[in-house]
């Protein structure tokens, strides 16, 4: 029996047909409408990007083109979260752990030292702290803006470097942002900074070739690395990376360099202070190395309409589980959170093991320069005592370090120790030699200022000096700066 045969013996299967059809092609129009209206949504705001000037610094302008990726790039000013480790709160971390006030006496981290904030706080916490109150070339300013491309076209790159940080107080003033990762035409994604390029030369490698996924590392690691200033007065930055990556190939290349950042001022050894090393411990990690980028956890896709974006809310992904580990893994957000916690917690436990021993070490140091140790007798003792620190350092400045390769930050925190341990043997051995009465008396550092007042800093000086500093240089500085019109907003 046909259908037309059907439908005359059930007049109302027709009816339930024609409903059917109806329904089908209302969807269908309903569908491709959707596709319609978001091409033209996309289409509209290729047609509405405005040209962008080279060297552009100012967020905001490249903002009117992108508006989502820079409405989510401001979110990066909110500091409400706070993981159990890290997060984008203010945390001071001298007063956390009062035991760094030691082991960087003589240095100006001893003075002052935060967790950082989001790119947004930039220039604002660099302007503020403390430890710019020492002179400081302007090599500091290199990774904090995107005034920065701008000034070392116009003085070229040696010269930038060779001048201070406060000369150029009044021209680098907007924070990190747009046109330190992208081309203002393409808006591909590029590498604004020379000494990763030049990092990569000196290997015989080409940055140009990089593929896209591999530049959504690399221009974090313009900045997320290891480096120092190379020179007396050129104050070249550096990465130390022409004998590879991991702890002990950097050590070698600063000791055949005879590198030192500054000479401790209570154990006098010849120290180096890590920065923040963490393009190089990611790669030591799980998910370096199965392919997995910096944005991927810390800038995931988000879509809204018909369009696909990167969020720019650089953050912790703990604050964005959904979009950044679920993507992947299929555990609650409270179980992923826990197995961060878990390899961080332990990580942390070894961190204040190795501090606390470290410190211990230099303070006996210094009795034992004291009690009329000579110079051969502490030799070997510097010399652990530099590479402990060293070993310590290049954990404890990774921002994500603990959870990116805990079982190698594991590994370089037991090292750390077992150096320390060393230079305290040796120590005990000095100290017989030298009739000092033994166990030695530590002193109280058990709170931020007893540790500054132990390594002789008046802080309430340092203090009222920085109060004049924000309060009149810091406007001089705005006010110079937008009378150029390179800055539209007060950072």
């Amino acid at each position: 029996m046909s259908i037309s045969d059907k439908i005359k013996q059930k007049p109302w299967l027709g009816w339930v047909l024609y409903g059917s059809t109806v329904v089908v092609v209302f969807i269908i129009g309903l569908f491709g409408s959707s596709i319609i209206e978001r091409r033209s949504e996309s289409n509209l705001i290729i047609q509405n990007v405005k040209p962008i000037s080279d060297w552009e610094p100012r967020n905001e302008v490249w903002g009117e083109n992108y508006p989502r990726e820079y409405q989510t790039y401001l979110q990066t000013k909110d500091t409400s979260f706070a993981s159990k480790h890290g997060g984008s709160a203010t945390i001071d971390m001298l007063d956390r752990y009062p035991d760094l006030v030691v082991l960087w006496a003589g240095y100006a981290f001893s003075r002052d030292y935060s967790q950082s904030r989001g790119h947004y706080w930039a220039i604002k916490d660099i302007r503020r702290t403390l430890r710019t109150d020492v002179p400081q070339p302007a090599t500091c300013w290199t990774c904090k803006s995107p005034d920065v491309p701008r000034l070392m076209n116009t003085y070229g790159i040696s010269e930038f470097y060779k001048k201070q940080w406060k000369e150029l107080g009044a021209e680098v003033v907007n924070p990190i942002g747009c046109q330190d990762c992208h081309d203002n035409k393409t808006m591909n994604l590029r590498i604004s900074r020379p000494a990763l390029i030049e990092a990569f030369q000196r290997q015989g490698k080409d940055i140009k070739k990089a593929t896209h996924n591999e530049m959504r590392n690399l221009v974090c690691a313009q900045c997320h690395v290891e480096y120092y200033f190379k020179g007396k007065e050129e104050k070249y930055l550096t990465f130390p990376w022409d004998k590879g990556f991991n702890v002990e190939d950097i050590e070698k290349y600063y000791d055949e360099y005879e590198f030192t950042d500054w000479t401790h001022k209570l154990s006098k050894a010849p120290m180096l202070k890590a920065q923040h090393p963490d393009f190089e411990l990611f790669q030591m990690g799980i998910h370096g190395q199965r392919g997995v980028t910096c944005s991927d956890c810390h800038m995931p896709y988000r879509s809204e309409g018909g369009i696909k974006f990167t969020d720019h809310h650089v953050q912790s992904p703990l604050n964005n589980i959904a979009n950044s580990c679920q993507v992947c893994h299929r555990e609650s957000e409270n179980t992923l959170a826990n197995n961060v916690y878990d390899r961080q917690d332990k990580v942390f436990e070894l961190n204040k093991i190795a501090a606390s021993t470290l410190a211990k070490a230099h303070i006996t140091a210094k009795i034992a320069w004291d009690n009329g140790a000579t110079e051969e007798m502490m030799k070997p003792v510097l010399t652990l005592l530099r590479h402990a620190q060293w070993r310590w350092d290049f954990v404890a400045a990774s921002h994500g370090g603990s959870f990116h390769a805990p079982l190698e930050c594991a590994r370089i925190l037991g090292t750390s120790i077992q150096k320390s341990q060393e230079a305290l043997n040796l120590l005990t051995e000095i100290l017989m030699k030298l009739n000092v009465k033994l166990p030695v008396q530590m002193p109280d550092i058990s709170t931020k200022l007893k540790a500054q007042q132990f390594i002789g800093l008046n802080m309430d000086s340092l203090y009222k000096a920085k109060s004049v500093f924000i309060n009149e240089v810091i406007p001089q500085w705005n006010k110079a700066a937008s009378d150029k019109g390179i800055i539209i907003k007060d950072y």
